[in-house]
């Protein structure tokens, strides 16, 4: 299996199955539960985490479900559009969710180092937590996850199954969500560069000279982007934003902590964070 592993083709090929098999299983078991969408949703939705979870175990490297967070949200809205009356709704919302997820997804293949590589905050919990970690690896690292993408989709899959006409809260958010997976983008290339060039200490050029995290504003605007986009059309269903709000509080109480506290070993640290927002790629008075 080392060998296997090894390649990074042959590691994401690994993946792709293990995603086909997750789809597969959570199509069938939502299509013979009978309850409301949204419920069959949420526990089709777990299943295939599940699924990922084990396969995870499998290869002792919690990064097989990295590619979850992009690739649920593109599977569910794209079958839920293929299930209803195309509007311009759902078609906002889907070119949203498949702009975005397209991005994230390629930019997950493209810094893959494959099966025998695993992002440094599992490993870093690995060794601070020992024998909890396959629990905080279920819990934590694929199951909360889930469940927050879940909430951030489901604006969209309520939006898409009412076969709603648009309004101009839809191209709004549509506006959002597209700057947003282009912040990202953009943010991407320019970190992919810097390290291209040999570089390992803080990068300081593009969006990165004003903003310590543009990528993550991008994965937070995107969200709001898709909330607006369905409480526009949907005013009386106010409470799909939570989604959105949990991801925002996901993001402000673990990942930018985390990443600035990894960030703070390096020399300039308290310098450039000084220099610079959290957040908003815009230049800081000092």
């Amino acid at each position: 299996m080392d060998s296997f592993k090894s390649s990074k083709a042959k590691s994401i090929l690994i993946i792709t199955c293990i995603y086909i098999a997750a789809v597969f299983a959570g199509v069938m078991i939502y299509n013979v539960i009978p309850l409301s969408f949204w419920l069959k949703l949420l526990i089709a939705d777990t299943a295939a985490t599940v699924f990922v979870f084990i396969f995870s175990v499998v290869f002792h490297n919690a990064s097989v479900y990295d590619p979850y967070w992009s690739v649920q949200p593109v599977v569910i809205v794209t079958a839920f559009a293929i299930c209803h009356r195309m509007t311009a709704v759902t078609l906002l919302l889907l070119i949203s969710v498949v702009y975005w997820g397209i991005r994230l997804t390629g930019n997950w293949a493209y810094a893959f180092g494959g099966l025998e590589h695993q992002d440094w905050r599992y490993t870093k919990l690995e060794k601070e937590n020992g024998r909890i970690f396959p629990l905080l690896n279920f819990t934590g690292i694929h199951m909360m996850p889930t469940l927050i993408v879940y909430l951030c989709v489901l604006p969209a899959v309520f939006a898409v199954s009412e076969e709603l006409s648009a309004n101009a809260g839809s191209y709004a958010g549509a506006a959002v969500c597209a700057g947003a997976a282009t912040l990202q983008l953009v943010a991407d290339v320019q970190m992919h560069r810097y390290r291209r060039s040999g570089e390992h200490g803080l990068i300081r050029t593009g969006l990165w000279k004003y903003s310590r995290h543009p990528n993550y504003l991008g994965e937070i605007l995107m969200w709001w982007g898709i909330a607006i986009q369905a409480v526009s059309v949907m005013p009386g269903r106010w409470w799909l934003v939570a989604g959105a709000l949990a991801n925002t509080v996901m993001f402000f109480t673990v990942s930018i902590p985390m990443a600035d506290k990894r960030q703070s070993a390096k020399p300039g640290y308290d310098e450039y964070r000084a220099g610079t927002h959290s957040l908003l790629p815009l230049p800081k008075r000092v």
